[in-house]
C-alpha cells in the first residue's frame, strides 16, 4: 500500500521543483517569460500523465513561459495521430512504448535529440537509434496475479510464464492483445522462446498456444485497462503486468502483486521521441531534455512510481525499494529484437486475429 510521502520527502519534490525551474530559467535567460507557447505530447492517460501533469510538466512551463499539454492515448493510438499528421504535426513530442518508438523512428517520425550533457547521464540502453529517442523510465513485463484469489485457494505464487498453462488457472488468466499491447506481445513471445521460438521464427508460439495457455484465458484485452475491474471482481487470476503498474494498483488497493519469471521478464521502457517536422523544434528538444534530468525523473519516480533512465536521480521514500526491485528484476531480463519483430509484426497481428482471439 502507497504511504503518504513523508516530510523529508515532500521537502524533496518542493526543491526539486525550486531546482528544476532555476536551472532553466538559467539557460533560458532573458527570454523565460517570453510569449507563451504550448507544447503538445503523445502519452498514456491515467497515472503516468496524472505524474506528469501535477509534478513534472510546472516547473518547465515556469521556466520556459510555455504550456504543456498531454494528448492521451495507447502507444498505439499516440503512433496513428502522428503517422497521420506526419506532414504537418500536431503533436511536439510523443511517448511510445520502446519497440513501437523503433518502429515510429524507421517511418520517419522523429528527430534527432540534441548532444546534451543529460544524455551522457542516462543508461546506454536509454539511447535509441543513434539518439533518434530515448528512454524516460524503466520498465519490464513480467507477471502479476490477484493477491486475494490466490491466497483464499491456498496458490503458491508463479514462478514461469507457463503457469499461464497450468489447468488450475483454467477461465482465470486474462491476456492482452498481441496486436494492441506490448505486454501482450512480451508475453507471446516468452511463451514462443519456452516452445523453442525466436523472434524471427514465432511458428512454434502460435503451434503450441491453442493446447496450452489458449484454453485458459478467460478474455483478451485491448490494453491492461480492464484489469483492475476484474481482479476486484474475481475474473482474473493471472496476466502479464509491469512492476510499475502493480505498484500503481497496489497504491489504489486493488489486491495484486509482481512475479518475476524464472525464464526472466521482457525489457520495455518508456521512450520519448521530438516529433520531425513539428513547429516548435527548439522549445521541443529543451523539454525532452528536461525529461531526463535528475529532479524531473525523481518528481515521476515519487509520484507516477517511473524507474528512472537517468542513475543520478535522488531516490527517496518508496521509490528506494522500487528501484532496488526493478535492479533485482533486471539481473535476468530479457531484450528482443525489435527490428526484426517490427518486420514481421503485422503478419502476425493478422495471424493472431484469425487463430486466437477469432
Amino acid at each position: 500500500m502507497k504511504t503518504t510521502p513523508s516530510v523529508p520527502a515532500r521537502r524533496f519534490s518542493r526543491l526539486a521543483w525550486a531546482g528544476a525551474a532555476l536551472c532553466a530559467s538559467a539557460a533560458l535567460g532573458s527570454n523565460a517569460l517570453a510569449q507563451t507557447k504550448t507544447l503538445y505530447i503523445g502519452m498514456n492517460g491515467g497515472q503516468m500523465e496524472k505524474a506528469y501533469t501535477q509534478y513534472v510538466f510546472p516547473a518547465f512551463e515556469k521556466a520556459y513561459g510555455a504550456k504543456v499539454v498531454v494528448v492521451p492515448g495507447t502507444s498505439s493510438d499516440i503512433l496513428a495521430k502522428a503517422q497521420a499528421n506526419k506532414d504537418k504535426p500536431q503533436m511536439h513530442v510523443m511517448f511510445l512504448d520502446d519497440g513501437i518508438m523503433v518502429r515510429a523512428i524507421n517511418m520517419g517520425l522523429c528527430e534527432k535529440q540534441r548532444d546534451t550533457p543529460v544524455l551522457k547521464d542516462i543508461y546506454p540502453a536509454a539511447r535509441l537509434k543513434n539518439d533518434m529517442a530515448t528512454g524516460v523510465s524503466l520498465g519490464m513485463t513480467g507477471l502479476a496475479y490477484n493477491k486475494k484469489m490466490f491466497t483464499e485457494k491456498g496458490w503458491a505464487a508463479p514462478t514461469s510464464w507457463m503457469d499461464l498453462a497450468d489447468p488450475k488457472y483454467k477461465g482465470k488468466v486474462v491476456f492482452q492483445s498481441m496486436p494492441s499491447s506490448t505486454f501482450g506481445l512480451h508475453g507471446f513471445l516468452m511463451f514462443n522462446r519456452i516452445q523453442g521460438g525466436t523472434d524471427k521464427n514465432v511458428e512454434p508460439g502460435f503451434k503450441a498456444w491453442p493446447n496450452t495457455i489458449g484454453p485458459n484465458v478467460l478474455e483478451y484485452i485491448p490494453s491492461s485497462a480492464k484489469i483492475s475491474e476484474m481482479v476486484q471482481t474475481g475474473e482474473a487470476a493471472l496476466f502479464p503486468l509491469t512492476p510499475t503498474a502493480v505498484a500503481g494498483l497496489k497504491a489504489k488497493g486493488i489486491p495484486v502483486e509482481y512475479a518475476q519469471p524464472k525464464e526472466g521478464s521482457v525489457v520495455l521502457m518508456v521512450a520519448q521521441c521530438v516529433i520531425a517536422k513539428n513547429s516548435e523544434p527548439e522549445l521541443a528538444q529543451k523539454l525532452t531534455e528536461f525529461l531526463l534530468s535528475p529532479l524531473a525523473q525523481a518528481n515521476v519516480l515519487q509520484f507516477g512510481d517511473q524507474i528512472p533512465t537517468n542513475p543520478k536521480a535522488p531516490v527517496v521514500g518508496n521509490g528506494v525499494e522500487q528501484v532496488k526491485l526493478i535492479n533485482g528484476y533486471m539481473k535476468n531480463a530479457v531484450t528482443v529484437d525489435w527490428d526484426a519483430i517490427n518486420e514481421q509484426r503485422p503478419g502476425w497481428n493478422s495471424r493472431w486475429n484469425k487463430t486466437i482471439e477469432r
